[in-house]
């Protein structure tokens, strides 16, 4: 495909790590930082190696500017957890600064993930993203989607809510449509979140369904922390709003029920 000439991998190592059918877990930036936080809380906690970056003339044309005050061009990046001499499962997980900027290059860059996951055999495909109610919660749901009819019959002993309508927009959905094209299990699972915050307590509901999927153990401690001061933070704009006098509007309400004709996943 002649787009392709528009992304740029580079490996961490000439040779390739022996992962055995690893699932690949994506957490790109989106509405209330959900999935990325996710991936981002699984890369640190498990110590995952760095395997490639992703550089694409479709993400925005800048550089951002890291912790240690260094500059880095815009990219995705995937790093790998090898536990092969173990009973544990291998993890692919991708994290991004950025999703492209026009439909093309979305399913252009797809294309490459996939690409790469497959060198290694990798059985299933999980996307986190947000679940977008435009209401504060107390303990956010976790809605899911997949492309295995098996998968979707599982979600209720895990407590998912199973969506049956809408889309997923970008890359958490069509990752997993052209997984399923390939032959690969797609899943989708979203936190529910109002959109108004970065959302620790979403993506740490997303997180403990997803590692009760894939069977890994996680250290939750840094993220329930981020977690308590999203509810801190929310409980600020409850407070605000009460004192406008504002109220939720309808067009919201119908929305976390689901009931809006045009209603869409935005992720």
């Amino acid at each position: 495909m002649a787009l392709r000439s528009n992304i740029k991998v580079i490996y961490s190592s000439e040779s390739l790590p022996k992962l055995q059918s690893p699932y690949l877990i994506c957490g790109f930036p989106g509405s209330g930082y959900v999935g990325k936080m996710a991936v981002d809380h699984l890369i640190q906690e498990l110590d995952a190696k760095h395997l490639a970056d992703i550089y694409s003339t479709s993400f925005p044309p800048q550089v951002l500017i890291r912790i240690d005050g260094t500059a880095d061009l815009v990219k995705n990046s995937l790093f790998y957890l090898d536990r092969s001499s173990s009973s544990d499962e291998n993890l692919l997980l991708l994290t991004g600064d950025s999703q492209p900027a026009n439909p093309d290059s979305e399913y252009v860059l797809a294309e490459e993930i996939l690409d790469i996951a497959t060198k290694f055999d990798t059985k299933q495909v999980f996307t986190l993203a947000a679940y977008i109610t435009g209401l504060f919660v107390g303990k956010p749901r976790v809605f899911g989607t997949a492309t295995d009819a098996d998968i979707v019959k599982s979600f209720h002993e895990r407590n998912i809510s199973i969506m049956d309508g809408g889309s997923i927009t970008g890359m958490n959905g069509l990752l997993i449509g052209i997984a399923k094209l390939q032959g690969i299990k797609g899943t989708c699972l979203l936190g529910e979140t109002s959109g108004y915050v970065v959302d620790a307590k979403a993506s740490k509901s997303i997180l403990e369904t997803l590692i009760s999927m894939v069977h890994i153990k996680v250290d939750m401690s840094s993220l329930e922390k981020r977690a308590k001061d999203t509810e801190m933070l929310i409980q600020t704009i409850e407070q605000q709003m009460a004192g406008r006098g504002t109220k939720v509007s309808e067009g919201q309400q119908a929305t976390i029920h689901g009931k809006s004709s045009d209603t869409g996943y935005i992720s």
